[in-house]
């Protein structure tokens, strides 16, 4: 009687995923945890940890059929491979963003190129390491700290890497206010931290009305391979700004963007399999992101200390560090560093501006990858 139980037992055991769990799957579920953990307790960027967090959590349970066809999560990165969700996220980033503070003060767009050198870092690194130049590419542009554009880059260049170049570049977006602080402090001095900046011009109306058509109309001229995006993004600033469609903005800012990013987390999450997760060449690319992401952060601080060399009126360093692409997330970190030094210091509106520039940076730096790489 007892041997029948126990075959029994096993029996049922045997049918569900108890039987198949194996230490890879328990410490990814303990990285979803923690970025759970990190949304919840620590409130960095819940809109993505949250979701991409519970997602890998899931998908690590063995005998879970989502990431299967015809599951829920397969749907949810088939909307990313097929490049449908990136430039709806831009759309409804352009709905929500005001481009006055770069229009106001065009000098600081140098500042979204000069906080670029993570990417090229991270490129020539993979070269050296044994990854192809495509799969470089795709790696190397984890350092521009825009999830959408590494998505489309690595879809063009390298799709086979696409779970692990897209975890990376929105975990490293999310975890910004870890990684950023401690080098923008080590390569500032107090003084300069609590330096203070003067208000910006107002911008007319005009200027935000033509700003997203000129855009759109340059990159589609001379950056095709990366148009989709840009041309999305700047649809989302027109509707936004003509003051008209108040009701398209609000959708495209609202309600579009929500769910894509929902459907984004997910998407990302799911393919955070202990079997695909738990490789040298995922460790490689995530230590390369990590890279990617510190001297991007450094140089741009760096080129805002160079540019104070010729500019009579100073900027405060820390606005440099925001030329990494990830809005507003990176300008908030500048802010926040800067009002620590200096609870007068008010520095948002003004880091928004080499924030948005690496916006673009990050675009002309992932149509120049493709174009040489010959993707059109």
């Amino acid at each position: 009687m007892i041997e029948q139980i126990q075959s029994v037992l096993h029996s049922l055991v045997a049918q569900t995923g108890l039987a198949h769990f194996w230490w890879g799957n328990f410490v990814m579920i303990a990285v979803g945890a923690t970025m759970v953990f990190l949304a919840v307790v620590k409130k960095y960027e819940p809109f993505l940890l949250i979701g991409i967090g519970f997602a890998c959590i899931v998908v690590n349970v063995p005998g879970s059929d989502l990431i299967l066809p015809g599951g829920l999560f397969h749907y949810a990165y088939r909307g990313v491979a097929l490049l449908i969700v990136p430039p709806l996220i831009f759309l409804g980033v352009g709905a929500l963003t005001d481009f006055g503070p770069m229009i106001a003060n065009p000098k600081l767009v140098l500042l979204g190129a000069g906080a670029h050198l993570g990417i090229f870092v991270a490129l020539i690194l993979a070269k050296l390491i044994g990854f192809s130049l495509a799969e470089a590419g795709a790696i190397g542009i984890i350092g521009g700290a825009d999830g959408p554009m590494a998505i489309f880059v690595t879809m063009k260049l390298a799709p086979h890497l696409l779970p692990q170049v897209s975890v990376a570049a929105y975990s490293y977006m999310a975890l910004m206010p870890l990684i950023q602080p401690p080098v923008m402090r080590l390569l500032t001095t107090k003084a300069e931290r609590e330096m203070g900046m003067p208000k910006l011009r107002d911008v007319t109306r005009l200027e935000k009305i033509l700003f997203p058509i000129v855009i759109a109309l340059v990159v589609n001229l001379f950056f095709p391979p990366v148009a989709p995006l840009v041309t999305m993004l700047m649809l989302g600033n027109l509707l936004r700004e003509v003051l008209l469609v108040g009701r398209l903005a609000d959708t495209a800012g609202g309600t579009i963007l929500n769910i894509i990013t929902l459907i984004l987390t997910m998407a990302i999450g799911s393919t955070m399999t202990a079997d695909t997760f738990l490789t040298s060449k995922t460790l490689a690319i995530v230590g390369l992101g990590l890279i990617a992401f510190v001297f991007g952060t450094g140089s741009g601080v760096v080129t805002a200390k160079f540019m104070n060399l010729f500019l009579k009126q100073k900027i405060n360093p820390l606005v440099g560090s925001a030329g990494i692409a990830s809005v507003p997330i990176a300008a908030r970190v500048s802010h926040k560093v800067a009002h620590e030094a200096n609870p007068r210091n008010y520095l948002i509106y003004h880091a928004m501006g080499p924030n948005l520039a690496g916006v673009f940076g990050t675009a002309i730096s992932g149509g120049i990858l493709l174009a040489l790489l010959g993707v059109r």
